[in-house]
C-alpha cells in the first residue's frame, strides 16, 4: 500500500533520512522502531505529506505523493487517522466534541448523526458514556483511547500511531496494545506504529522495521528480529549500553 524509496532528507547539515526504503503492507501493523531522535516521527511525516523529501519517492496506492500539489495531499490526508504521543485533545471540548470535530469539519452529516458516530466509536475503544466528561477529568490511557476514538471516526484507511504507550504504566500500555490489534482487525486498516516499547511491539507487529542512521538496517516479522543477527538491532531490542550503538 505504501512504499517509500530511496528517501533522503536533510535539515541544515543534519541529515535525517539517508536513502531510507520501506513497504508497508495493506491491512497490517507495521511497527518502525529506533533511537529517540533518529527520524522516525520526520518518517511519519513524510507518509502523510507534511514534509517533503530533498530526494526519492513515495507511492501511496501506486501514486508518488512527493509531486502532488497542496490540494491533492489534503484529500490525501483524508485517507489517514491520526494518534498523537498525547493524545492532543482540545481541553476546551468535551469528550463527545474532540471526536465529533473531524466529523463537523468534513463531512456534511447532521448533529444527530454525528453523535451515533460518536457514541459507536467511544463504544469501539471501550469508553461508552463517556461523552459528556471533559479531558481533564480522564487518565492517560483514557485520553489515548478516546484520541483514537477521533482517529477512527472518518473511517481512514490509514492509521498512524505516534508512540501511543508514551508515558503509560505497563498494564495500560498492554491495553493499548490490544486495542490497536483489534481496530486493525474489525476495521481492515493499515497501521504505522512508532514505538520504543519492544515488548509491546513483539505482540503487536506483522512487520518490525528498525531505522538507524537514516535507513531501514532491517526489517521482517517479530520471530525474524527476535532472531536476527543484525548486532545493532540485537543490541535496540535487548536494551543494552554496550554496543554499536553508542551512548552519548
Amino acid at each position: 500500500m505504501i512504499q517509500l524509496i530511496d528517501i533522503h532528507k536533510s535539515f541544515g547539515s543534519n541529515v535525517v533520512l539517508n536513502g531510507l526504503n520501506l513497504s508497508i503492507e495493506k491491512g497490517e501493523v507495521t511497527v518502525i522502531i529506533g533511537r529517540s531522535g533518529g527520524g522516525k516521527s520526520v518518517l511519519l511525516k513524510h507518509i502523510i505529506g507534511l514534509i517533503r523529501p530533498d530526494a526519492g519517492a513515495i507511492n501511496i496506492d501506486g501514486k508518488d505523493i512527493t509531486r502532488f500539489n497542496d490540494r491533492e495531499l489534503n484529500r490525501l490526508r483524508k485517507k489517514f487517522g491520526m494518534l498523537f504521543q498525547e493524545a492532543a485533545l482540545f481541553d476546551s471540548m468535551t469528550v463527545g466534541q474532540n471526536i465529533a470535530f473531524p466529523l463537523e469539519e468534513h463531512t456534511k452529516l447532521k448533529s444527530g448523526e454525528i453523535m451515533e458516530i460518536v457514541r459507536e466509536k467511544l463504544g469501539q475503544v471501550g469508553l461508552t458514556g463517556i461523552e459528556n466528561k471533559m479531558p481533564s477529568e480522564l487518565s492517560g490511557g483514557m485520553k489515548k483511547r478516546v484520541g483514537l476514538a477521533r482517529a477512527i471516526a472518518l473511517e481512514p484507511e490509514i492509521l498512524l500511531f505516534d508512540e501511543p504507550t508514551t508515558g503509560l504504566d505497563p498494564i495500560m500500555s498492554d491495553a493499548i496494545g490490544r486495542l490497536i490489534v483489534d481496530i486493525q482487525s474489525k476495521l481492515n486498516v493499515t497501521c504505522i506504529v512508532i514505538s520504543h516499547d519492544i515488548y509491546g511491539t513483539l505482540r503487536i507487529a506483522h512487520k518490525i522495521a528498525m531505522l538507524y542512521d537514516g535507513v531501514i538496517i532491517e526489517s521482517g516479522t517479530p520471530e525474524e528480529i527476535k532472531n536476527s543477527g543484525n548486532p545493532v538491532l540485537q543490541q535496540f531490542i535487548e536494551g543494552k549500553a554496550e554496543g554499536p550503538i553508542k551512548v552519548l
